[in-house]
């Protein structure tokens, strides 16, 4: 696994002490999925209505009702997948409920967020048109919580089903003749909570039945997530896999499940007070950064556990909800979720993708929460203006990371910084190649201290190099349609050659890619 060696220093003159930083630029480590760039909407507040989805009769650009502006933004970030309908609402969404004419669907109440009906006029066929405009493989979450395992066994047939069947007739008298590619299904959505308050045992016994009537029709293969555990539950993933390890049997790990799930948020404060999106101190922002980093040993301790069982890593692990968590916006829906995003949320961000990054050999998905106007969103609405947000910039400079080769970045003389008594690392770096580029990306998470890294790049040759960089002037800046690009990348000539690599001076809490052209 790509290593990260960290020491303390003693800088505390601002003026940056040297790091040095060793990268193997022919020694190619495992492949980074694309899908750990992936994204989450839900029925919750304005993600998928007034976000994704503004009918046909809106005045804003659409097709089929699907907000075009959002589209262009999100292919510009080669999305590669697009997690729905939840999160928690997906344990009460019943998709027969969302197809057909939308005079004839029924309503439902949203009880988890907002309890605001749902008229059901974004279902299955519009979510599945959204992911052909975005270009991005759907991937369903499906109901255990209070559905049945014919509904979701139907709901696959539906879909990727060719032929005559009684659900292909259907989809077909619903307008779709051919069957469509879904590849990633959810067995259900954290089953220790809002998915049915389940034990680990109880679930994993349910998601074992249901996953044996998620069927593969014609040549739609799927990739079966199981709901897995949240935080440093290790003992839920431990359960799941003795399940799929058949207690001794000879069946394959991946009988049932082909990969395990864990959900992870950032959040620096009490769950009954969160903390303010826009308003923190340097030792607020500093304790967000150290939970951040704690996502680093969570993925080990789950990853030490399923290799018990799998040493061949062939079951997958997901985290298929991440990102940072705030109190809502003031005079906003509770229930709705909507927070702003600043500097500080795209380091988040940063940090996290080096982090999946080292993990690249068991870890295959991560989705943000949320896309659109919800949580750590990559995009918010407001009426015709659309806003890119600095946690989107991070997505979009990241991009050439998505299914290259890692490589090990060895950092020494990292800044340590003490924050209630732990560790923090003060600078994160990640590398991966994909041909003759290759894409280092390095966070200075010092709030007030500039820091100098010293590349020694071996193996290959470097013919040219383009940087840019994310920062601002505080750590509380943000975009909003009044001020778009108050957070937003330019170029960065903060680097330069050296005999051996490069040297690249980081201002104070910034993000900087470096794309490096080889020979």
């Amino acid at each position: 696994m790509p290593q990260d060696t960290t020491t303390a220093s003693d800088d505390t003159t601002g003026t940056g002490t040297a790091v040095r930083a060793v990268i193997n630029l022919d020694l190619e480590g495992p492949r980074i999925s694309r899908h750990i760039y992936g994204h989450f909407a839900e029925h919750l507040g304005r993600c998928i209505y007034d976000g994704f989805y503004v009918g046909e009769d809106s005045d804003i650009p659409n097709e089929g009702g699907i907000r075009l502006d959002v589209v262009e933004a999100l292919r510009a970030l080669n999305i590669p997948n697009l997690r729905w309908p939840g999160g928690c609402f997906a344990d009460e969404y019943h998709w027969m409920d969302g197809i057909g004419p939308k005079e004839d669907r029924p309503s439902m109440v949203n009880t988890h967020w907002g309890n605001v009906e749902e008229n059901n006029h974004f279902g299955t066929h519009e979510f599945m048109a959204l992911c052909e405009l975005l270009g991005a493989d759907p991937y369903i979450s499906g109901n255990v919580g209070s559905g049945t395992v014919r509904e979701m066994s139907e709901w696959v047939e539906y879909l990727t089903r060719n032929g005559d069947s009684p659900m292909v007739r259907l989809r077909k008298q619903n307008g779709r003749e051919e069957p469509w590619k879904v590849p990633f299904w959810g067995i259900g959505n954290e089953a220790w909570g809002c998915g049915g308050n389940m034990s680990a045992q109880a679930y994993t016994d349910e998601a074992r039945r249901y996953s044996t009537y998620c069927r593969n029709h014609g040549d739609n293969t799927l990739y079966r997530i199981a709901a897995g555990a949240r935080d440093d539950d290790y003992s839920w993933t431990k359960t799941l896999m003795e399940s799929m390890n058949c207690l001794g049997c000879q069946r394959e790990p991946t009988s049932y499940f082909q990969a395990v799930s864990f959900h992870y948020y950032t959040i620096p404060g009490p769950w009954e007070d969160k903390g303010n999106a826009l308003v923190f101190t340097d030792d607020e922002y500093y304790l967000t950064m150290l939970n951040a980093q704690r996502v680093d040993e969570i993925i080990e301790g789950h990853s030490r556990v399923m290799d018990c069982y799998d040493p061949k890593k062939r079951v997958g692990l997901v985290l298929d909800e991440w990102g940072t968590w705030w109190n809502v916006e003031p005079g906003t829906n509770p229930g709705f979720l909507f927070q702003q995003n600043t500097l500080r949320d795209a380091l988040v961000a940063s940090l996290h993708f080096d982090i999946f990054h080292r993990h690249a050999e068991r870890l295959v998905m991560a989705n943000i929460a949320q896309t659109v106007n919800v949580l750590q969103a990559m995009l918010l609405t407001d009426g015709e203006s659309l806003v890119l947000t600095p946690s989107y910039h991070v997505f979009e400079m990241n991009k050439g990371h998505q299914d290259a080769a890692s490589l090990d970045v060895h950092l020494l003389g990292v800044t340590a910084r003490e924050v209630e008594g732990e560790e923090l690392r003060t600078l994160s770096a990640s590398a991966s190649v994909k041909g003759s580029t290759a894409l280092v990306s390095v966070s200075n998470l010092d709030a007030g201290s500039a820091r100098e890294v010293s590349f020694d790049l071996r193996g290959r040759s470097v013919t040219g190099v383009r940087g840019r960089i994310l920062t601002a002037d505080t750590l509380q800046d943000h975009n909003a349609p009044e001020h778009p690009e108050s957070v937003a990348p330019r170029d960065f000539d903060g680097a330069e050659t050296t005999d051996d690599g490069l040297r690249v001076a980081l201002p104070p809490h910034s993000f900087v890619t470096l794309e490096l052209t080889l020979a």
